[in-house]
């Protein structure tokens, strides 16, 4: 072999060459890096917490209609639910029936476009039509009654001072209608904050599940409103509200 041929064989790539191979690299480093980002934020919608947005007032004023949520999924499969938690439920069959669907605000094809994509894999909130959002009252085993001649509800015999019911003008009971209830095993007792516009466990005992949310239905805890900025806040269960109620062997 001659010198010039073995200079030939030697001789570096043109800068073209490297420069091309560079962003083909770079290129493929960048599709890597976000399929492997959509693959944990699928796996966190799926495990770990979801957003969902809130479509109507029946947990106001603690939540606004469109506020959005994020949901530790968490509970109850490996969290155990407690007495005032918000909880997202999907529906136990009939709670939903002649509700009409509230979808939150259009912006327009190529922003509900990202909106859908982003809530496939985690990044946005959850259609919430068929799931709903209450406070859990009771747990499994609680007598829950109302009302006392204070017009307060009691929870296993004890009255109970609840600071987030918002009442119609005028009004201090804190539910319209008389009741008293044991929670079954595997279930709970739960109400809107805005007890007279929600459509809660009172009035769905006519349902399948005779107005209890079964613990197989709950999505997850809701623990902090995350949009819009001005409303950002972390979402408590009030342990001091329901300090007291605790049955024998809790």
């Amino acid at each position: 072999m001659t010198n010039a041929s073995l200079r030939r064989r030697l001789r570096r790539p043109r800068r073209d060459d490297d420069r091309k191979r560079g962003i083909g690299t770079f290129l493929r480093d960048v599709v890597v890096i976000f399929l492997a980002a959509l693959l944990i934020s699928f796996l966190i919608k799926t495990f770990l917490i979801r957003s969902f947005y809130i479509p109507s007032g029946s947990m106001e004023d603690t939540l606004q209609i469109n506020d959005r949520i994020i949901v530790n999924e968490l509970v109850p499969d490996l969290v155990d639910v407690k007495r005032g938690d918000v909880v997202v439920f999907t529906d136990p069959g009939g709670w939903l029936e002649g509700t009409a669907p509230v979808a939150p605000a259009s912006g327009g094809p190529v922003s509900d476009g990202l909106s859908w994509f982003l809530t496939q894999v985690g990044l946005g909130a959850q259609d919430s039509n068929d799931h709903l959002i209450k406070r859990v009252i009771g747990l499994p085993g609680d007598t829950v009654e109302c009302c006392n001649d204070y017009g307060q509800l009691s929870v296993n015999g004890v009255p109970i001072e609840e600071p987030y019911v918002k009442f119609p003008p005028g009004e201090t009971r804190v539910s319209g209608d008389d009741f008293s209830v044991t929670v079954p095993e595997g279930s709970l007792w739960v109400m809107g904050d805005n007890r007279y516009n929600s459509k809660d466990s009172r009035y769905n005992r006519e349902t399948p599940s005779q107005g209890f949310v079964p613990m197989s239905d709950v999505v997850g805890r809701a623990f902090v409103i995350s949009w819009p900025s001005t409303r950002w806040t972390w979402l408590g269960d009030y342990p001091d509200v329901f300090r007291g109620t605790e049955r024998d062997g809790e």
